[in-house]
C-alpha cells in the first residue's frame, strides 16, 4: 500500500481474515508470551478514561487506551481504543465492549490500517485463557464452570474447548437467569457439549475443574471453600474473589505483574495496594511458563490461580496477522489520508 493509504476493516472483514479462529488466536497469543517473556516489546501503561472513581466503571463505563509494539515475526506497533459501556446490552441492545485497532508501518510509522478492535479483544481475552488452561489445568479436566454469562464468558469457552479434549460438563450462572438460559442455547451447540443453568456461583464453582470469573461485579463472588483440589481458577474481572481464594492457591500465576499493580481494580491488586498481598508469592508470569523457563501444573492437586489484566501487544499482534491476510486476499477498503501532504 503507498503511505497515504489505510486499510479499513470492518467486524465482518476481521472475521474472514481469522479474527474468529479461536484455535490460531491461541497460537498467536503463545507467540506474544513468549517475547514478552524475552522482553521484545514496549509496552506503555493502559490509560483508562472514567466517568468518576475505579468503582465506576460497572456502571458508568471506561474507555482504555492501550498502545504496545511487539517484536519477533510480528514486528508491529499499534493500538487499542475500547469502550467498556456496562449498560450498553441492557439499555441500547449494544455491546458493553467496542472497539478500534490502529496499526503502524514499522519503518515509516505513518498508520497502515485501521479495523474493528471488538473482535479481536473478545477473542484474544479467551485465548490468553485457553494457553493458561494448556499449560495449568489438569489435561484430563472434566467439568467447566463459568460465572457471567457476557461475550467474556463466550470466547473463555470457545478457548477452553479448543485446549481442553476431555470435557463432559459446562455450567454457567447469571445474575439475570434468561441471559444464562440465552448462554447455554446458544453456546451448546457451538462447543458440542451439554450446558448446564446453575442456580449460584457457590453451585457452578463446587466441583469444577476450570471455572471463570468474567462479571462486573464490585463486591467478592468466590469463596475460597467452594474451590476443589486441583482446579483452576481463571480471573477475568475486577474483584471478584475474596482474599483468602488467593491466599490457598498453590500456584499464582498472572500475564503481566506491573501492568496488574498498574490498573489496580483486579483482586490481586487490591490486595498489594492495602498491604495484605506479598508480590514476591507470585509463582510466574505465563511467558515463563510458555517459554519453558517454569513448570506449570506439577501435580493433580495444586490449586491455581490465574489473572490476567490484558495488553496491547496481545490486541496488535492478532490484528497483524488480520492485516496480512487481507491483503494478500484484497480484503478491506483502502481509505487515503491526503492527496500530497500539506507539510514534509
Amino acid at each position: 500500500m503507498k503511505g497515504n493509504e489505510i486499510l479499513f476493516l470492518s467486524q465482518e472483514d476481521v472475521k474472514q481474515c481469522g479474527g474468529f479462529d479461536m484455535v490460531n488466536i491461541i497460537s498467536i497469543m503463545e507467540k506474544v508470551f513468549k517475547l514478552h517473556h524475552k522482553k521484545d516489546y514496549i509496552l506503555p501503561k493502559k490509560t483508562a478514561l472514567r466517568w468518576g472513581d475505579m468503582d465506576s466503571e460497572s456502571i458508568t463505563g471506561r474507555i482504555n487506551s492501550m498502545p504496545g509494539f511487539i517484536g519477533g515475526d510480528f514486528n508491529i506497533s499499534g493500538i487499542k481504543w475500547i469502550s467498556s459501556a456496562p449498560q450498553n446490552p441492557f439499555k441500547y441492545n449494544l455491546p458493553r465492549a467496542t472497539g478500534l485497532i490502529i496499526l503502524n508501518d514499522p519503518n515509516t510509522l505513518t498508520p497502515t490500517a485501521i479495523m474493528d478492535g471488538t473482535l479481536i479483544s473478545a477473542m484474544r481475552t479467551g485465548a490468553n485463557s485457553g494457553v493458561a488452561a494448556k499449560y495449568l489445568a489438569k489435561p484430563d479436566s472434566k467439568i467447566i464452570g463459568l460465572v457471567g454469562a457476557g461475550v467474556q464468558n463466550r470466547t473463555q469457552l470457545l478457548a477452553l474447548k479448543a485446549v481442553l479434549k476431555e470435557i463432559e460438563e459446562i455450567r454457567i450462572y447469571d445474575l439475570d437467569e434468561a441471559r444464562a438460559r440465552n448462554f447455554a442455547k446458544e453456546m451448546q451447540s457451538v462447543v458440542n457439549t451439554p450446558i448446564l443453568v446453575m442456580n449460584s456461583s457457590e453451585e457452578t464453582i463446587r466441583g469444577a475443574d476450570v471455572f471463570v470469573t468474567a462479571t462486573v461485579t464490585k463486591t467478592p463472588i468466590v469463596n475460597a471453600d467452594w474451590i476443589k483440589e486441583g482446579s483452576l481458577y481463571i480471573h477475568v474481572g475486577s474483584h471478584e474473589c475474596e482474599f483468602d481464594v488467593i491466599y490457598q492457591s498453590d500456584k499464582i500465576v498472572v500475564d503481566d505483574w506491573g501492568e496488574l499493580k498498574h490498573r489496580g481494580v483486579e483482586t490481586i491488586s487490591i490486595m498489594y495496594n492495602t498491604g495484605n498481598f506479598d508480590e514476591t508469592t507470585i509463582y510466574s508470569e505465563l511467558g515463563a511458563i510458555v517459554s519453558g523457563s517454569k513448570p506449570g501444573r506439577e501435580n493433580s492437586t495444586e490449586k491455581v490461580y490465574f489473572n490476567s489484566v490484558g495488553m496491547g501487544i496481545e490486541d496488535v499482534a492478532v490484528a497483524k496477522a488480520v492485516y496480512e491476510t487481507a491483503k494478500n486476499n484484497h480484503v478491506g477498503q483502502s481509505l487515503s489520508l491526503w492527496n500530497t501532504p500539506t507539510f514534509i
